[in-house]
Parts: structure tokens; sequence; C-alpha cells
């Protein structure tokens, strides 16, 4: 229900952004998106709140944390839509992120299809690419797959695997 002033309750909120209460009252908990008490201690939201939890939740599918998001938030207006200077500084953050995830992807990509290609789908038993457990010696992880600082193994180029 939208008060006269234009503020939503938190149903109405939820039902327009697709989150539950819960989510909601914890986004608030959080410091991502605020909310004013009536008199009968009910939470009202400006209707700028939409436009916060759709940004949460677009910094989420690509990867950012609530903290991240939040972090976001705080240089941008609480009040109003952003201005194109403010949206583009924020976005050229999640631009480099994108980037580096993209990366991170595509490596993965390509040593996860050569890794299942020999068919043995163990990295603790792989003789081609993991040769006495040398991984383990790195610590947990999949370190080979996630990580460029580890040397490939002898012999055998990262093409080939």
């Amino acid at each position: 229900m939208t008060d006269r002033d234009g503020r939503l309750a938190i149903g109405e909120l939820a039902a327009r952004s697709g989150l539950a209460p819960s989510a909601l009252r914890y986004y608030e908990e959080l410091g991502l998106i605020h909310s004013e008490r009536t008199a009968g201690n009910q939470r009202r939201y400006p209707r700028t709140a939409l436009r916060r939890v759709a940004f949460v939740r677009a910094a989420q599918r690509v990867g950012l944390s609530l903290e991240e998001a939040r972090a976001a938030l705080d240089r941008l207006p609480v009040d109003r839509a952003p201005s194109a200077t403010e949206w583009n500084a924020v976005a050229r953050t999640w631009q480099r992120r994108i980037d580096r995830q993209i990366e991170d992807l595509e490596r993965l990509r390509q040593r996860l299809t050569g890794c299942i290609g020999c068919g043995c789908l163990s990295l603790r038993k792989c003789g081609l690419y993991n040769p006495d457990d040398a991984a383990g010696a790195h610590g947990p992880g999949a370190r080979y797959l996630l990580e460029e600082e580890y040397p490939e193994p002898e012999g055998v180029g990262r093409a080939a695997l």
C-alpha cells in the first residue's frame, strides 16, 4: 500500500522488487535501503528504494557482495536518481570487476576442458596435470584451475590440458 506521500509499505516494496520482506529488512539492516516509521511503527520506504534494490540485485548478478554493493550505494544519492557522472564513477568500478571475472572464467574454461579431457576427473590422482599431488603443497582449493601463479606441470603445455 502506497501512502499519500508516495512511500511504499514493505509488502508493496516486496511485491514490486521481487524480494521477500525479510530480505528487505536485512537490506535495511545493512544500510542498503532506508525506511521511515509511521506513528504505528510500520516501515515506509521512499520510491527510490525500488531503484536501490534493483541496483543491489544487479550488483549481485555481476558477483559483488552485499558489502561491495553498499559501498557503491554510499557513493550515490539516497533521495534521487544518480546523475550520469555519479553513475559513471560507479560503473567504471564494476567494469574493472567484470573484466577480472571474465578473465577468471575464461581461464577456468580453458583449464577445465583440458583437465576433464584426460578422463580421470581427479587433480589428486592425475599423473598428467598434477603429478605426485604437487597442487596439495600449495594449500586447499582448485589452485591450477583458478590461479596463474603456479607453473605448468613439466612437459605439458596448458593448451594440451
